[in-house]
């Protein structure tokens, strides 16, 4: 009930006049959200392994204020909210003799790679106490059997049809709907003849005529055979106890992730894309523009709270994923070259691997920029985030 009524709220104010400022904030919420919870997860473990840190900071620089000071650690508020930072002593890969031991510059690899690991490991653990919260209050999504018709796009077979949204697909040429490979099998097999379809709509049996071929999806894509909807397993909620649900979130993050690293060889396609007029299939990267539009679409649909806490439990997963690549500046990285120094059994020039990590900025930087602009540009031509 308490959850019923806190989506009821969300909806109320997610359609009011202020909806765009709400986006914003809402996105602001969750991005220093993730990235705080990252560097707690530095700081603690940092301090547990004797590493010395300066600053922690809540937001980017400019320093705003600072809030307090406790064993001789720095807990400042910046203007720029975006999230947050820990400053170790040698992050910036000055000699030792600068900081003393107590430098991370300074520290053994053995030290080092728990700190560095600890910020992507939290970013695990915030998903799977995310889906473990919304599995305890508003249940497991489980399959019933039945695919669900979420969108028909117009001039299409199916649109032409007469399919709708919501429908629930039951039978296609006679053959019952359990799965997509029946619905593709059975467009490749009667391309261009005309078949019937039964689907459920509104508790009612409708029976409708539909002639598979070839369609051009809104976002540029053509399919040879198909029909022009797009459809998923049909999900209801299964009420759980908190103790299963722990189980169950742990595993739907574990699932995800997996899911997440696959589609890691799409990347580069994916990449390509945004220099083409054609989309790739798997969709396209997103910068925080457009995941700031995402998490604007999110919280506009009707269960607007849970999926935008889905969300912030997808991205996390996303950070641990994309921080342990070894790519110069992020954590995978700093991990690699302390991998290095572990087998050389010393250490590397701290200037090499501080120009190294500031040439990775520079190109993360530079790709953050491309992706803006893509995601600008979607943005005015009014292209959906989901569904594209």
């Amino acid at each position: 009930m308490l959850v019923a009524d806190v989506t009821s709220i969300w909806q109320q104010v997610a359609g009011s006049f202020l909806d765009p400022l709400l986006t914003v904030l809402v996105f602001l919420l969750m991005l220093s959200l993730l990235v705080i919870v990252h560097e707690l997860g530095h700081l603690w473990v940092g301090l547990r392994m004797g590493i010395k840190v300066e600053e922690f900071g809540i937001g980017f620089p400019p320093r705003a204020l600072v809030l307090f000071e406790r064993n001789g650690i720095k807990y400042t508020l910046n203007w720029l909210p975006l999230g947050g930072f820990v400053r170790f002593a040698g992050m910036d890969g000055e000699k030792d003799a600068v900081y003393g031991t107590g430098s991370l510059a300074a520290a053994p690899p053995w030290r080092k790679i728990p700190v560095m690991l600890a910020g992507p490991v939290m970013n695990f653990v915030l998903a799977v106490v995310i889906f473990s919260i919304l599995f305890a209050t508003v249940g497991v999504p489980t399959p019933t059997g039945r695919m669900l018709i979420s969108n028909v796009f117009p001039g299409t077979p199916a649109a032409v049809a007469g399919f709708q949204a919501g429908d629930e697909l039951i039978l296609l040429d006679g053959e019952p709907v359990y799965d997509e490979t029946t619905i593709r099998a059975v467009a490749q097999r009667r391309l261009g003849t005309t078949i019937e379809a039964v689907v459920l709509r509104n508790g009612t049996e409708v029976t409708l005529q539909v002639t598979p071929g070839p369609w051009t999806a809104p976002d540029g894509r053509e399919f040879s055979a198909g029909f022009g909807f797009s459809y998923g397993p049909q999900v209801e909620n299964q009420p759980i106890n908190p103790l299963a649900a722990f189980g169950a979130g742990l595993m739907h993050s574990v699932d995800l992730t997996g899911r997440m690293v696959m589609m890691l060889a799409d990347l580069p396609a994916a990449l390509a894309g945004l220099f083409s007029p054609t989309p790739p299939p798997t969709g396209e990267p997103l910068g925080p523009v457009g995941i700031a539009r995402a998490t604007g679409e999110v919280i506009r649909q009707p269960d607007g709270f849970v999926s935008f806490w889905s969300l912030t439990a997808v991205l996390s997963l996303n950070l641990f994923i994309l921080n342990l690549l070894p790519i110069p500046a992020l954590d995978g990285s700093h991990i690699l070259f302390a991998l290095i120094e572990w087998v050389r059994g010393k250490k590397l020039p701290p200037e090499k691997e501080a120009l190294v990590h500031a040439f990775g900025f520079m190109a993360l930087m530079g790709l953050m920029a491309l992706l803006t602009v893509n995601d600008v540009l979607n943005a005015v031509q009014g292209t959906p985030i989901f569904g594209r």
